[in-house]
């Protein structure tokens, strides 16, 4: 193990960009039309998972 070993945050860091890059590039084929609707119907699922999951926060924010 002679190779460079890099930081835990810059390793946090190239993940991000990499996942940043992966929702970039989903949402311009989503925009495009280029996604089965298959796909689609999984990304809809997901959205409104995490909305539920964040909206209990939000609310609980409100209240404090």
């Amino acid at each position: 193990m002679t190779g460079e070993v890099i930081t835990r945050e810059q390793a946090y860091t190239n993940a991000r960009a990499v996942l940043d890059r992966a929702r970039l590039r989903i949402a311009r084929d989503r925009a495009a039309g280029r996604l089965s609707p298959e796909i689609e119907l999984v990304l809809r699922r997901l959205e409104r998972q995490q909305r539920a999951e964040r909206a209990p926060a939000v609310e609980h924010r409100a209240a404090a």
